[in-house]
């Protein structure tokens, strides 16, 4: 039997979701520093005890990688997206192991349970303008390989919003192509609508000082619209700062609906099929 949540520092279960929803971006591999991480099967058992019963695991880094594809075949409830994040690429470069991790990268990336390539894109946070260039043609390359493979685009984006939208329009995104914990501003979500890109929000939405955020996810219709815990970082109110799990997206779906005024059982459909056709089917 799974503890209760309190039993194990972590914040309680949420009331559970009316409808079914997947969680469109999980690090079930990474901890938090000081944080308690939860065994696989625990956080999988815990998710579905509250609506969220299929879950995208994305692994970006050659472990993250190794990890994903051991846990996509163990869970049903479990598909991959796999990639070198943003961030990873000019470390690797520097290491002179980026092209053997290309070739990992690669070799996974046909594996029919890993639905899509990411996450991939910019960071201009922690990486420095001597490492751009590496990230950009990084993300040019997992442009190109989401649509060899055909898998859906995961994209991140931080502080990078015009450089993403400028590659994005030369290479030529994948029909399938998702901004993951999107964080631009209204006439951004348009412009990413416009280009028929899926927007998915995390935890943030739930923040008192997210108003732009929530004016953003207004701007983008149902049907484009996801939900994703980026666990385990951005851990939705209550209980931001603690870690996040997937079990907390119905606090974030609930606000969500909030800000949208439609009902919670209509926004887990529409977050549902939009995921399923977007991912295909878990099983």
């Amino acid at each position: 039997m799974t503890p209760p949540a309190g039993s194990r520092g972590l914040p309680p279960a949420p009331d559970p979701l009316p409808v079914a929803v997947v969680d469109n971006h999980a690090h079930l591999d990474i901890t938090r520093e000081g944080g308690q991480a939860l065994p696989v099967a625990e956080a999988v058992a815990r998710a579905g005890s509250v609506g969220v019963t299929r879950i995208v695991q994305v692994g970006c880094d050659l472990p993250g990688i190794e990890f994903t594809m051991d846990v996509i075949d163990r869970f049903p409830e479990v598909v991959g997206a796999i990639a070198l994040h943003p961030n990873e690429v000019p470390r690797l470069a520097d290491a002179g192991r980026l092209a053997a991790a290309y070739q990992t990268l690669e070799r996974h990336a046909t594996h029919p349970r890993i639905r899509a390539v990411g996450e991939t894109g910019l960071d201009y946070y922690r990486t420095g303008p001597e490492g751009r260039a590496a990230q950009q043609d990084g993300f040019r390359r997992h442009i190109d390989l989401a649509k060899r493979t055909g898998k859906v685009l995961q994209i991140h984006d931080r502080d990078a919003h015009e450089d993403v939208l400028r590659i994005l329009e030369q290479e030529g995104a994948p029909d399938r192509t998702v901004l993951h914990c999107f964080s631009g501003d209204p006439a951004m979500a348009r412009e990413c609508v416009a280009r028929g890109y899926y927007l998915s929000f995390a935890g943030i939405i739930t923040f008192g000082n997210a108003r732009g955020l929530r004016e953003a996810l207004r701007a983008t219709p149902l049907e484009r619209v996801l939900v994703e815990t980026d666990a385990p970082y951005l851990t939705p109110s209550p209980h931001r700062g603690a870690t996040n799990a997937s079990y907390l997206v119905p606090l974030t779906i609930r606000v969500m609906a909030d800000v949208l005024d439609v009902p919670v059982p209509a926004l887990c459909q529409a977050v549902s099929d939009t995921s399923e056709r977007l991912y295909g089917p878990w099983s």
